[in-house]
């Protein structure tokens, strides 16, 4: 078994040296992830922000036609009950 525990020791020294360098790693990915995340979610509060107020406009742009519509149809009966 002299082997066995040579071999034991060295891989227990080299599990002592990667699992620091595993956590760090670890650690920045954890915080690339977190910004991330806040930036995604700072675009996607923006987006239906931009979202809401294109949906205002196109109510607004919808009542409008309607107005002109209502218009149009009233000036047409005129004309018709002139001929």
């Amino acid at each position: 078994p002299y082997p066995f525990i040579l071999l034991n020791l060295f891989l227990s020294m080299l599990a002592a040296i990667q699992a620091p360098v595993i956590m760090m790693s670890q650690n920045r990915q954890d915080t690339k992830d977190r910004l991330r995340g806040e930036l995604d979610y700072e675009v996607n509060r923006r987006a239906a922000s931009d979202i809401q107020g294109l949906a205002r406009k196109l109510n607004l742009l919808g009542d409008k036609v309607d107005d002109v519509e209502d218009l149009l149809r009233e000036k047409l009966s005129r004309v018709g009950e002139r001929n």
